[in-house]
């Protein structure tokens, strides 16, 4: 019961990380995208390019309350 109680508390908070790190990126492209500017993205392939941020904020989920 113990090892349950500690995997789930790894797992709530772990949530809240993510849930951190999302809304400071969100917050970083809408910033970028209100002066115009690009941000550097990789595709997952060791490709990296610069990308306006307006259409890199039309590809981000809603932010969830």
């Amino acid at each position: 019961m113990i090892a349950q109680t500690k995997s789930t508390d790894l797992d709530e908070f772990g949530e809240k990380i993510l849930y951190g790190v999302n809304k400071a990126l969100r917050k970083l492209v809408e910033t970028s995208a209100a002066n115009d500017g690009s941000l550097v993205i990789s595709d997952g392939k060791g490709n990296v390019k610069s990308v306006p941020a307006k259409e890199l904020l039309k590809k981000l989920p809603k932010q969830k309350q």
